[in-house]
């Protein structure tokens, strides 16, 4: 695990290898910031500007304050998404490609792999719980059973779990194995809204 300072508030961050980011740099876990250097920066090998994360952070905190007063979505779209994702929904193989791929084109979608005899899934559970209370429509937490859905396990080639996904516009955009610390999955999620 390697530790990288945040060139934007100072903040030392833990950067675990074993999360695979897929075409993304790591946060800082404070403030949102890409972190640069250990091999994750682009081709340039430098993070982005502040300038541009300050806006980015900036943009996404306006819209998620509109949505929450109403602002484009109406006042009842908005409840009700943020009702949607008050909870965890669990989907199944038949269930997955609506409630993950196709919700994913409107909001980030955190997939939870797991099952019930394992103990870093239990660990990891009460989070999501956290997580999906805090949502406020921005993003939707699932949880798939890979016992009872082994077609959708397999096509996602998990191979232990627990196994998180963040999903985007219907395609897999993060992987995270094992259990991870809340302010980890945050800043993940963060980084997606």
């Amino acid at each position: 695990m390697a530790i990288e300072v945040c060139g934007s508030c100072g903040a030392k961050n833990r950067v675990d290898e074993r999360v695979t980011i897929v075409g993304k740099l790591p946060v800082c876990g404070r403030c949102g910031a890409a972190l640069g250097g250990g091999g994750w920066a682009g081709e340039g090998g430098r993070a982005q500007s502040g300038a541009t994360r300050g806006e980015s952070r900036g943009e996404s905190r306006g819209e998620s304050r509109a949505g929450s007063r109403g602002g484009e979505r109406g006042g009842a779209q908005a409840g009700a998404a943020a009702g949607e994702t008050a909870k965890p929904r669990d989907v199944t193989d038949a269930t997955f490609d609506a409630e993950v791929v196709a919700r994913s084109s409107q909001v980030p979608v955190l997939l939870d792999c797991w099952a019930p005899w394992c103990g870093p899934c239990r660990t990891v559970a009460p989070v999501l719980d956290q997580l999906a209370a805090e949502s406020g429509g921005r993003y939707q937490i699932a949880k798939l059973n890979v016992d009872h859905n082994q077609q959708t396990a397999a096509r996602l080639g998990i191979q232990s779990i627990p196994t998180l996904f963040i999903f985007k516009n219907g395609e897999p955009v993060e992987r995270i194995v094992g259990a991870q610390p809340r302010h980890v999955l945050a800043a993940r999620l963060a980084a997606h809204t």
